[in-house]
């Protein structure tokens, strides 16, 4: 049984509006045996391409490599942005040592609610990945059940997009803020399978061949990066 614990706190500062929310990054970054090519931070594997649309986005020249820099220039890219990292996933086991999100069990979630009480400023949540089971969102419905709150649909398009109501409470006053979830589309290889059966991604590749599954997440990525 290998246990799977989550090698990064999060990552929030006292202005941080919008959190990224996955669940737990491939084994080897809790192992320490690390890729090449992966970069010791929050989505720092190779194979998982969130970094790569932003450095598309952005034009941000980032490093792929276990320097010390790369780390740097994603963090100073999140802060300049007032952008945050919280995956949900705290620790999990598995039989398998794979990152398969299916391969989780003895799942322990990490305080979401909590944090954002921490922190008044997030307003936006970025999952990374829908609701399939043990994905962020099927995790947050379920932490959202321990507060008794649920989500509320706003708009059913890709990316789907819910809200939800947090009292917050002070020395002073009792405080309701509203806080936005959008559910990107996974930024892992495994999603290129998904993507090419979206109607939308048909529709666009029908007009340009040279359409991609890397272009379709960049185009989705875009609005909220």
């Amino acid at each position: 049984m290998f246990l799977h614990k989550h090698p990064y706190p999060p990552f929030i500062k006292s202005n941080t509006k919008t959190l990224i929310v996955g669940t737990l990054p491939p084994p080897r970054f809790t192992t320490g045996d690390l890729l090449e090519r992966d970069v010791d931070f929050c989505y720092g594997s190779y194979h998982n391409s969130l970094w790569k649309f932003i450095d598309h986005i952005h034009d941000l020249n980032l490093r792929y490599d276990n320097s010390q820099e790369a780390i740097h220039q994603r963090k100073a890219y999140l802060i300049k942005h007032q952008i945050g990292v919280c995956d949900i996933v705290e620790s999990a086991e598995r039989d398998k040592i794979d990152a398969s999100d299916l391969g989780m069990k003895n799942i322990i979630l990490r305080d979401l609610v909590g944090y954002l009480k921490q922190y008044p400023n997030i307003e936006t949540l970025l999952f990374i990945g829908g609701n399939s089971k043990n994905g962020p969102e099927y995790f947050f419905r379920k932490h959202l059940k321990n507060y008794n709150l649920k989500l509320k649909l706003v708009s059913n398009e890709t990316p789907r997009i819910h809200e939800f109501k947090l009292d917050c409470y002070t020395e002073r006053s009792e405080e309701s803020r509203s806080i936005k979830t959008v559910s990107l589309t996974s930024s892992s290889g495994a999603a290129n399978i998904s993507i090419g059966s979206n109607p939308l991604y048909k529709q666009l590749k029908a007009k340009n061949p040279d359409f991609n599954t890397f272009d379709f997440r960049v185009m989705q990525y875009r609005e909220f990066f």
